[in-house]
């Protein structure tokens, strides 16, 4: 019987790449981004050199020694910053568990809760403010006989505006519902539910170690846009009466206008700094479905 022999066969060519493709030419992906640089680079470099240079004097730093010191900054910070804590708490509680039950249990919703969110784009801040302005007289003039009274004068405390919260939770509602919503649309939110829920999860477990876990991301980017919100806004704080970092810029730039526009550099690092926290936050492994007590998990194929 005659043996049987084996051709070798040559291993098949890779498919050939076009020419067009493979010498298309990138530079204007750099020009792109170079003019992106100046555009945002530019207005930062002229701002540092109008603190540090002084005409006839030269090179000085004055403007950035006298910023720790200076009366208010300390103060104004601190109120923005537990300002900004303070509202993105009270924003996420708001509208987490709001796209969450929608999405289990009522999609038809979906356009209402949108719309609510979205009015605050709509309606100017100075409307806003009126409105808020209105409430707060409803005090002194119809419940100062009535325990409401020292509700009304709690949250306008000067050394923490609950009002100014509010307010802000309002004007942020917009950017976290739309950060939040693009979350959720990535993720099945009924399907984790489910498996969580048969295996022995409770209602808080599920929210805690389920859907909030897969939307660190979405959390984060939420956040920082609340903490940009409030670190910038100066309309609504300015004629309610407060002085939050915003306006205290304002105040002191009519006297130093150096130290004003120092103090506006180093709220910029601040902001970036608390950007990367808040990335590094919302880059973390994400967690898996609890399983119930006694049993065993679920082996993964391929995996021993």
């Amino acid at each position: 019987m005659a043996a049987l022999t084996t051709v070798p066969t040559a291993p098949a060519p890779a498919p050939a790449t076009p020419k067009a493709a493979r010498h298309r030419p990138r530079y204007w992906r750099g020009a792109v981004l170079a003019a992106a640089g100046l555009y945002f680079v530019t207005p930062l470099l002229s701002s540092f050199v109008f603190t540090v240079h002084v005409p006839g004097q030269g090179l000085t730093f004055e403007a950035y020694n006298g910023i720790l010191s200076a009366e208010g900054f300390t103060e104004s910070l601190f109120l923005s910053l537990s300002l900004a804590a303070a509202t993105i708490a009270l924003a996420l509680l708001l509208v987490v568990p709001a796209l969450v039950a929608v999405r289990l249990g009522s999609p038809r919703l979906r356009a209402v809760v949108e719309i609510v969110c979205m009015l605050p784009l709509v309606v100017p801040p100075i409307a806003l403010v009126t409105g808020i302005t209105t409430v707060l007289r409803w005090g002194p003039d119809h419940f100062s006989r009535t325990p409401l009274y020292q509700t009304f004068l709690a949250v306008q405390d000067e050394s923490f505006p609950v009002v100014l919260v509010l307010a802000y939770t309002v004007l942020a509602l917009p950017f976290v519902h739309r950060s939040l919503d693009a979350g959720l649309r990535a993720v099945d939110v009924p399907t984790l539910v489910e498996a969580a829920r048969n295996c022995g999860a409770s209602r808080t477990q599920v929210i805690l170690r389920v859907i909030l876990p897969n939307l660190r991301s979405s959390l984060a980017g939420a956040s920082f846009l609340t903490l940009a919100l409030v670190l910038g806004e100066y309309t609504v704080a300015s004629l309610l009466g407060f002085r939050p970092f915003a306006v205290w810029i304002v105040t002191v730039s009519g006297a130093q206008a150096r130290m004003s526009v120092a103090v506006s550099l180093l709220s910029l690092l601040i902001t970036w700094a608390l950007l990367l926290v808040l990335s590094r936050a919302g880059t973390g492994p994400s967690t898996s479905v609890p399983a119930a007590a006694g049993t065993a998990p679920t082996p993964v194929p391929g995996k021993e």
